[in-house]
């Protein structure tokens, strides 16, 4: 199976270098990476300094410029766009490292042929769990991480991890040419978060079906770029806006007549995530994004434009 490793960057040059050693110990060889990077020229010149054209395996490498900042999902398009003939695309962050047996037992499963879309174990350097997989809480507008805070050596049921789940993980997942297919492209007009809760949910609804790799063990350093992984009180505006404010829309795009409903227990539960902890910035970043999701705001946010 030839697989085409998706890597979209926002001037981070030096983790998507890491990120590709890592990816260079790979146990299945027949693989390529393409690289779009979101961030403007200087990090595309800047990237090409550290990006080879080929891996030490012989993999060819690609770093494609786009158009202005797309973001994830737009970059994930562009590389699927310019490798349209592979068997299936892995979607990485930059920010990972995958051990060297993740993506064979990515691909592994997926040609056991029972499922179109494989995610495997995402976990922090400490050890703990950031997530199996995904649920989706559609009244409330909530998604929860399947495993979170588990230990990494604490045994795990995958077909109770696949009855559960209903997402895979943005930071490594693999999409069939199948799935793709099908369910078609992200959806650009979310630009950063949820977009890979979406895009399942939209491919479960055609019949896609999910499966889940144990042994795909990728080390994630979650929010490196966005400061999502900041205490509560020091997160940034972006993120904050826009994970409320695409979870709505999620709700919007697959359950809309949840929608009402789901509007009010996001707003309860937006006061009790930073209210009770005095994190009232941080709260009103979060009011501005929910507020933005009843306008049907979309795309890149106000004061990036």
């Amino acid at each position: 199976m030839h697989v085409v490793i998706c890597i979209v960057g926002f001037r981070n040059a030096g983790e998507i270098s890491t990120c590709l050693q890592a990816l260079e110990q790979s146990a299945h060889r027949d693989f390529e990476v393409v690289i779009c990077e979101n961030g403007g020229e200087e990090a595309f010149a800047a990237l090409r300094d550290r990006v080879p054209d080929r891996l030490s395996g012989g993999q060819s490498a690609m770093a494609l410029l786009a158009p202005g900042n797309l973001g994830y999902a737009g970059g994930v398009n562009q590389c699927i766009q310019a490798r349209p003939d592979a068997d299936a695309w892995w979607v990485v962050n930059p920010d990972t490292r995958p051990e060297p047996g993740a993506l064979k037992a990515l691909v592994d499963r997926l040609e056991r042929g029972d499922c179109d879309a494989v995610g495997g174990t995402l976990y922090h350097a400490n050890g703990r769990v950031q997530a199996h997989g995904g649920r989706w809480r559609s009244w409330m507008a909530r998604a929860e991480s399947i495993g979170h805070g588990s230990a990494l050596s604490d045994p795990v049921d995958p077909r109770r991890v696949e009855a559960d789940m209903h997402y895979l993980l943005g930071a490594s997942m693999l999409m069939s040419a199948r799935f793709v297919a099908v369910t078609g492209l992200m959806r650009e007009d979310y630009f950063l978060y949820a977009e890979e809760v979406e895009w399942c949910l939209r491919g479960r609804a055609r019949g896609m079906r999910l499966g889940f790799a144990p042994a795909a063990r990728v080390m994630h350093g979650q929010g490196g770029t966005t400061g999502s992984a900041e205490a509560i009180d020091r997160r940034p505006r972006l993120p904050i806006y826009l994970d409320e404010r695409n979870k709505l829309h999620v709700v919007r795009d697959s359950t809309p007549a949840r929608l009402p409903v789901a509007v009010g227990l996001s707003l309860v539960f937006l006061f009790l995530r930073f209210g009770r902890r005095g994190a009232w910035r941080q709260m009103g970043y979060g009011l501005a994004g929910w507020a933005a999701a009843l306008r049907g705001a979309r795309g890149l946010p106000p004061w990036m434009r």
